[in-house]
């Protein structure tokens, strides 16, 4: 027999309850920001031009880019459409890059847990370790913002076989990790449900447009025809759709140019879709935990 995961049980999207988001809207949808701080040396990175010889900062300059000047126009264009921004914060960045963070306030954005570093993955961590981890980028963001975060999101989309365990145990009330679904999912921790929020991995441009070399217009018209799929298919049952940028990606003009007309599309007044961040989707969940398989 194979060996299956037990975080979640299969519930076919047919079987699902109905309801709608607030509004009576039908298509609810997020995006999230990844913003980021890379060790300048060892550990993990995400490099536009791989095999740089080292000291590597052919690399690093491509990646503080987004904190100098990408993740300042990707809030602003957000903000300009009336698009709703989430921030995937490694927590490094309250130190490397101030201005931005006090931008990223300032403009309302959900903070959402993304390590200390995405040098770092929670890959083999030991679990004294992941423990102490996950409460010092939740403690880090209560003493920047006020209040720890609701979600995480991993470094890589790493875990360990306790993750989820730990998230719970940590305070944190909703996972962007996984795309099993179009609606939040419960998964079963030692300490009760977590929620997961479905979470782009491909309408994402780490991996589409760094990872598989994808052009800025092909990955508009994936969102595009992602949200008018989704639009057509919540006509059935509530569904989320999210989109997964990066300030050092999408944030390049030409991208963000790209991007841009794709979230007018996306903006463009439907009134059966909720444009909203992760918390206020967790938060329609909790109050009806039914909600969700």
């Amino acid at each position: 027999m194979l060996t299956r995961q037990t975080r979640y049980a299969y519930a076919p999207i047919t079987e699902r309850p109905d309801f709608d988001w607030p509004g009576g809207k039908r298509l609810a949808v997020y995006v999230v920001m990844g913003v980021e701080e890379y060790n300048f040396g060892p550990g993990q990175t995400e490099d536009i031009f791989p095999g740089a010889p080292k000291p590597d900062f052919v690399n690093t300059s491509w990646r503080d880019y987004g904190n100098r000047v990408g993740g300042f126009r990707l809030i602003d264009r957000c903000a300009d459409l009336g698009v709703p921004l989430g921030i995937l914060l490694n927590t490094a960045v309250y130190d490397s890059a101030p201005a931005l963070t006090d931008h990223a306030r300032a403009a309302g954005c959900e903070v959402i847990g993304h390590g200390i570093s995405n040098s770092d993955t929670l890959a083999e961590m030991p679990p004294e370790a992941e423990a102490r981890y996950l409460d010092a980028v939740a403690s880090r963001i209560a003493a920047e913002e006020g209040a720890r975060p609701g979600g995480w999101s991993s470094p890589w989309l790493a875990q360990t076989d306790l993750t989820a365990d730990l998230l719970k145990e940590a305070g944190y009330r909703y996972l962007l990790d996984l795309r099993l679904d179009d609606q939040p999912v419960w998964l079963d921790t030692r300490s009760g449900p977590l929620l997961a929020l479905p979470y782009a991995l491909e309408l994402n441009d780490s991996t589409t447009l760094i990872g598989r070399q994808t052009t800025a217009d092909a990955f508009a018209r994936m969102i595009r025809d992602e949200f008018d799929e989704l639009r057509l298919a919540a006509r059935e049952r509530p569904l989320v759709m999210s989109i997964v940028v990066h300030s050092f990606i999408s944030g390049q003009p030409f991208r963000l140019a790209a991007l841009t007309r794709a979230l007018r599309h996306v903006a463009a007044g439907h009134e059966d879709v909720w444009l909203t961040t992760p918390a206020a989707i967790a938060a329609h969940i909790e109050a009806d935990p039914s909600r969700a398989v």
